[in-house]
């Protein structure tokens, strides 16, 4: 598969989510973007929402935590995905970092495109919710140091286990190889930004419809 360089990454995205069918039996295109941590994905679903007319955006970190790295897959299904798919609102509480609490509560309105971003965005489970799933390579080295230049020389423990617990995530799910499109994080300007998690949340007046279809 061909490796989109960073400075098209936005453009056959947007493309990619245009071109993809929906899924059958839903209204709703949802796209995830998916990659270890520190590759750019907040900054390209942002760039991607922005270039769409404003997309809602819904961040994995939302859910996840420095202790429960993976295993939250079940609240984001009960939450997000499934109200949308059956046609209401979605209502999550977002994961504070900084404090290691549950904090606010978000609602989703249901909209014809939804982003979904994050380390394991595209996993198995959220397959069946899948429009179209979009990887983002970046460089080990790299991807620890936006890291750490985002949570600070002391997280480097935390991100060496981090990243290894990713990295057996990856060997079991092979999310690589079921993208739609793989992007090359290192190159050009854009995703080399990092955003510090508690400023990710969803922008309410930003959300639109997501429907499922009749049957």
């Amino acid at each position: 598969m061909e490796i989109v360089p960073a400075e098209r990454a936005v453009e056959m995205v947007a493309e990619l989510l245009r071109a993809k069918p929906v899924t059958p039996g839903l209204s709703c295109k949802v796209r995830a973007t998916d990659g270890p941590g520190g590759v750019g994905k907040s900054a390209l679903a942002a760039r991607v929402s922005e270039a769409l007319g404003g997309l809602p955006v819904v961040h994995t970190d939302d859910f996840a935590s420095w202790e429960n790295q993976f295993d939250w897959y079940r609240r984001l299904l009960d939450q997000v995905l499934r109200p949308l798919a059956d046609g209401g609102p979605a209502r999550y509480q977002r994961f504070d970092w900084e404090r290691n609490v549950l904090a606010e509560w978000h609602e989703v309105a249901p909209s014809p495109f939804l982003i979904l971003e994050g380390v394991s965005a595209s996993r198995e489970a959220f397959r069946p919710y899948l429009t179209a799933s979009v990887w983002i390579h970046t460089d080990r080295a790299e991807r620890l140091r936006r890291g750490l230049h985002r949570d600070g020389a002391e997280a480097l423990p935390r991100w060496r286990e981090w990243m290894a617990s990713e990295d057996d995530n990856i060997a079991r799910e092979q999310p690589d190889r079921r993208a739609d499109l793989i992007i090359n994080g290192e190159s050009g300007r854009g995703l080399a930004r990092t955003t510090p998690r508690f400023d990710r949340q969803v922008s309410l007046h930003a959300v639109r419809r997501c429907t499922r279809k009749a049957r």
